[in-house]
């Protein structure tokens, strides 16, 4: 009865069924614990965007937190966290900078990678009970791969790049519903050149120069650039 109510009210507020299939996810928890109004570990997903709320560092703009929930198999249990979506947001840009990328890389006569195994992955991976994981994975190896053509360690050829084009859009706005918000469009200039700075201050501590480090972090959090540094490595947040 549920399901058949969650439809009946979908229909209700919209006039129209809103989708043809419906898939039961798994449970969400919240900073690794059940969600609860008792226990107050619950977030609304306007306070999860606007970041208004004791239980996450910040806000994160819909696509981010949409590329986060497509990171996980709808079947598995899916743990909403300050680190975990500070993680899908580097991601998340990192994917469409490769994709803007492709208006703006060059041919050659002939590729030195074979796009079809990649493409091909991704549909294989879409038809596996809606493995969106598996299929981001190949996104980032696409992603790769054109990050290197653009930095001249690959190569690709004018009809290789269209059908790269139309099936990294496919799978990327048509499929995962992704979108680049207005309201970001400065992140896709930030994010490589924050990276860099989180690299030279990785060198800096390899080789003990802990003032360098030091200094990388304070002025980045002088200019409202909080690194946050955890085993998976460092991420960064702006204020």
């Amino acid at each position: 009865p549920h399901h058949e109510c969650e439809i009946a009210q979908c229909v209700s507020a919209n006039g129209v069924p809103p989708v043809n299939y419906w898939l039961h996810t798994n449970m969400l928890t919240l900073n690794g614990k059940r969600m609860s109004k008792s226990s107050g570990n619950t977030l609304l997903p306007e306070e999860l965007f606007s970041g208004e709320n004791n239980l996450l560092e910040k806000g994160y703009d819909p696509m981010v937190v949409r590329f986060f929930m497509m990171q996980a198999h709808y079947r598995s249990t899916l743990d909403f966290s300050s680190d975990a979506l500070s993680a899908s947001e580097k991601g998340y840009y990192r994917l469409m900078n490769a994709v803007n990328l492709l208006d703006k890389i060059k041919t050659s006569d002939s590729s030195s990678e074979n796009i079809s195994v990649i493409i091909n992955s991704c549909y294989e991976a879409m038809g596996d009970d809606f493995n969106t994981p598996i299929m981001i994975s190949h996104l980032f190896e696409a992603a790769k791969f054109i990050n290197n053509i653009n930095d001249g360690k690959a190569t690709i050829s004018k009809t290789d790049l269209e059908t790269l084009k139309k099936h990294m859009h496919a799978f990327v706005f048509d499929v995962l519903g992704l979108k680049v918000e207005k309201t970001n469009s400065n992140a896709d200039i930030l994010t490589p050149v924050v990276e860099m700075l989180i690299k030279m201050r990785a060198e800096a501590k390899a080789n003990k120069d802990y003032a360098l480090s030091d200094k990388i972090r304070d002025e980045l959090k002088e200019a409202g650039i909080h690194l946050k540094d955890s085993k998976e490595g460092t991420t960064f947040s702006v204020n």
